[in-house]
């Protein structure tokens, strides 16, 4: 109990209080301890696709541990991705924000394991990826270029979202990926994302003991 209980706060330290929803119990399959049932989504966006790194996205989530369980290519709708940043629709950089997300093939996925929204969030690094630490998947692939490289740029989506730079910061940000923020917010953005019947509950044959420690 002492374990769960110090478990529970570090999770609070790292991801905040929205990563305090409660999740399914499930038991190991080989009889070991029980672990916490969580999915969360994660997205390449078009600027991740375009440089090649969906697979080293993969490659860092499975070394982690997590069970993937459902992927798709898709040209996210303009309907999905204003669902999506619902949050941000009174934001005056919301319509250069859809333009890019919408300008290329972005890679959804979903990932099952033990506080996975939590952990997924420390992989992948700060929004700001000049914030982000080395060692992170924003901290190791995300560059920043400023508004005058941007409007040399060659790159249409670049352009895409140079248009929005007036509205923020001097340093413009590519950061490559996008996480749930919390359990509530994972769920929801899977069924926006998922049908039901995309998403594949396979058996991981016991390894789940050894990776996912209670």
């Amino acid at each position: 109990m002492s374990r769960l209980l110090g478990r529970a706060v570090l999770r609070g330290l790292l991801c905040g209080p929205q990563a305090r929803v409660p999740s399914l119990p499930v038991r190991a399959s080989s009889g070991g301890p029980s672990w916490t049932r969580e999915r969360t989504l994660v997205a390449v966006k078009p600027d991740g696709v375009q440089r090649r790194l969906v697979g080293d996205v993969i490659r860092r989530f499975e070394r982690r541990g997590f069970k993937l369980v459902g992927m798709k290519m898709l040209q996210a709708p303009e309907s999905v991705l204003a669902e999506h940043y619902h949050d941000l629709q009174r934001k005056p950089f919301y319509p250069a924000l859809i333009s890019y997300m919408s300008s290329g093939p972005v890679v959804a996925m979903v990932w099952e394991g033990p506080n996975v929204v939590c952990i997924s969030r420390v992989m992948i690094g700060h929004t700001d990826s000049a914030e982000a630490t080395p060692g992170t998947i924003r901290g190791d692939f995300s560059f920043h270029i400023s508004r005058e490289s941007a409007n040399r740029s060659q790159d249409p989506t670049m352009h895409v979202e140079a248009c929005a730079l007036p509205l923020l910061p001097v340093t413009w940000h590519r950061n490559i990926i996008h996480a749930s923020d919390s359990v509530e917010g994972a769920q929801r953005e899977i069924q926006l994302w998922f049908q039901s019947d995309e998403l594949v509950d396979w058996a991981d044959e016991g390894h789940r003991s050894s990776l996912y420690p209670a």
